[in-house]
């Protein structure tokens, strides 16, 4: 076959090639529509890693990839109680073995936890500084991670000191954010913000609180957490909440008012997984659980079935 034969026939190759996935693509297409789900993406699990206490992270992936999560979402602490004594190497370390058991490290949460010398809202300038600049630092051991979602939670470093009203208290929380900001866009990481109950802080109690905050920030870097414990707390129903603030939902916490996971109290997450999936979160959602007496085991494998099984319901009734 000479060069110009040869030529003539890859060109009718990858022509009949390009139309047949193009005929491929127009007929799944065409079944989407037929079916009435215009594409909508299965939804994907993660966990955080506390959860499974002082298990080693290769059992915890592993065990966590089996029962049928993508991701994992890691407490900084769970580490090093500060992450700039966190190597390099153990950095590359825990991405890998996160991408031995087929897992992303989808971020961070609970991200001042067990540290000393911070607050977000405190009056003290130094402190402020110092907060900015650990948020800083953890935005690149995020990255390094393979992260992309920062959790903001950590209530007690964010609680109105004596003193301190609410509307200097979202300044100095503001100014903050603003500073780590910079670095937020070098790494591709996002701040959620993440509002909980009144039992829990005093400040940013609600979703509409944590809006507010993000609107001040004014950046792509910072928006928001829906965590369905803390939103029980609020007198609008859940799935309501979703849907009003589905422009700054980057990240969903799935657990119960009871502090264990989502299946194991009295929530009811078929709403809630409808309100996602009628906004067409592509998002994580991610189980955390603050009581861990159903033991790992349970608590990994039970919260995701519960999961799997209600997305199945509402795929079934839509």
């Amino acid at each position: 076959m000479n060069m110009h034969t040869r030529r003539a026939f890859l060109k009718r190759t990858l022509a009949t090639a390009g139309a047949s996935t193009a005929m491929a693509w127009t007929g799944w297409q065409g079944a989407s529509r037929a079916f009435g789900a215009e594409a909508v993406a299965p939804m994907k699990f993660s966990i955080c890693n506390e959860t499974f206490q002082d298990w080693p992270f290769e059992k915890a992936f592993a065990f966590a990839a089996e029962c049928g999560y993508k991701a994992i979402e890691i407490a900084p602490f769970t580490v090093a109680y500060d992450v700039n004594d966190v190597s390099a190497k153990r950095r590359a370390e825990i991405r890998r073995t996160a991408e031995k058991n087929g897992l992303e490290i989808c971020g961070l949460h609970w991200l001042l936890a067990k540290t000393k010398g911070l607050h977000l809202t405190s009056p003290e300038l130094e402190v402020r500084k110092a907060t900015a600049k650990y948020l800083r630092d953890l935005s690149r051991f995020c990255a390094d991670l393979g992260g992309k979602i920062m959790v903001f939670g950590s209530p007690q470093q964010r609680n109105l000191l004596p003193g301190v009203d609410p509307k200097e208290g979202m300044r100095y929380a503001v100014e903050v954010f603003r500073n780590t900001v910079p670095v937020l866009e070098k790494t591709g990481v996002t701040i959620a913000l993440e509002p909980l109950s009144p039992k829990e802080t005093n400040f940013m109690m609600t979703a509409a609180d944590g809006v507010a905050v993000a609107e001040k920030v004014d950046s792509p870097q910072v928006q928001l957490l829906l965590d369905c414990k803390a939103m029980a707390s609020e007198p609008t129903p859940i799935p309501e909440l979703i849907r009003k603030y589905q422009k700054w939902l980057v990240h969903f916490h799935a657990n119960d008012p009871n502090l264990r996971g989502p299946g194991m109290g009295d929530l009811d997450f078929v709403p809630i997984f409808q309100a996602l999936r009628d906004i067409n979160y592509k998002g994580w959602v991610s189980v955390e659980v603050f009581d861990y007496t159903p033991g790992v085991e349970a608590l990994v494998k039970e919260s995701i079935d519960y999961m799997k099984k209600t997305e199945a319901e509402v795929k079934a009734e839509s």
